[in-house]
């Protein structure tokens, strides 16, 4: 036999090893990423995200429901005496319910302040949004005040829940001081220029609030509607006694 011929028996015999190696491989990998592709990912994401997001509107309701209960069930009970089950009954929710979201009363307790910190807070900002004038600004926010002690059931908490009501108000202002002076900048800002001096921004919205505060713990005698402008007239002495103090 030639050296041609045993060559061609040489690759005769080889070539069918080579081809059932190469079958072998793609066997082993490509099915099950083609089972992977085949499920759309947007069809997925689809399922997933849409439950979820009734899911959270539809538990934000209910924690709503709850804190609106606990204010209902505060001021009639006192924070003392709040019953879970009195919750649950204003709120017309089951006990099963209260529970996936608040573990305790304590806890339910410390939610609610946070929430009517909060909702103060935001009161106020929506209250003062629409004025860019700071003169105008300002008489927003002292009507806002005014409102809030005319309307408020902050006095209520304190005859019920003395204790509890106390601890809110420390808390709510510290909170307040803050807030007042991001409502309030462009009225600073205003004042600071017509006068020529810095105020002290911090102060003055100490000044508010423990006014505010005070009312809350001894109301005063005289007429709601003179109480606009008896703030007024506080933080603008107020600015007036710094500007002399910054000239001599």
């Amino acid at each position: 036999m030639s050296r041609t011929s045993e060559s061609a028996v040489v690759l005769e015999d080889a070539a069918p090893k080579r081809k059932a190696v190469k079958v072998a491989k793609p066997a082993k990998t490509t099915k099950p990423k083609a089972a992977v592709a085949e499920v759309p990912t947007s069809s997925v994401a689809t399922v997933v995200r849409v439950p979820r997001r009734r899911s959270n509107r539809r538990s934000e309701q209910t924690i709503e429901n709850i804190l609106a209960a606990t204010e209902q069930v505060v001021l009639e009970s006192g924070a003392d005496r709040v019953s879970i089950l009195d919750v649950c009954n204003t709120a017309s929710v089951s006990r099963g319910t209260f529970y996936r979201y608040f573990a305790s009363q304590d806890e339910l307790l410390d939610a609610f302040s946070r929430h009517k910190r909060e909702r103060f807070h935001v009161s106020l900002v929506e209250a003062t949004a629409g004025f860019d004038d700071p003169d105008e600004r300002f008489d927003a926010v002292i009507k806002y005040l005014a409102n809030y002690l005319e309307h408020g059931k902050a006095r209520r908490l304190l005859v019920v829940a003395p204790e509890y009501a106390l601890t809110f108000f420390k808390r709510i202002f510290h909170d307040s001081v803050v807030r007042f002076q991001d409502v309030l900048g462009i009225v600073f800002d205003a004042w600071d220029e017509r006068m020529g001096i810095k105020i002290d921004r911090e102060l003055v919205c100490e000044l508010l609030i423990r006014y505010v505060l005070s009312e809350q713990l001894v109301p005063g005698d005289a007429d709601r509607k003179a109480l606009p402008r008896r703030i007024g007239r506080m933080v603008e002495g107020l600015a007036l006694g710094a500007s002399t103090r910054a000239r001599r």
